[in-house]
């Protein structure tokens, strides 16, 4: 198992945009165990997205899907940032 933790930096006022979109990007990936998007908590524009896959290459793959093509296409100009904070080793179910 591969696990990613990322953290985006949305443009003022966009987060819950930017988040729909990361969601709707995020459906029916194969090799996706697990893609979570979450508002911090005391920051107005910084999300949280915690993933789980099989491997390193399912997460590669998935970045030429077509909704994910389209999801990033409609979130760029909302990212103010974006930072790769973990890669993870899951235990396996």
């Amino acid at each position: 198992m591969y696990g990613l933790i990322g953290k985006f930096t949305a443009t003022d006022g966009a987060r819950d945009e930017l988040m729909r979109h990361l969601v709707d990007g995020s459906r029916d990936m194969p090799g996706c165990h697990s893609y979570v998007v979450a508002a911090d908590s005391t920051d107005t524009v910084t999300i949280w997205v915690t993933e789980v896959w099989d491997s390193p290459d399912a997460h590669m793959a998935s970045l030429d899907l077509e909704q994910v093509q389209a999801a990033i296409s409609k979130a760029r100009p909302l990212i103010a940032g974006m930072a790769r904070i973990a890669e993870t080793s899951p235990p396996s179910a």
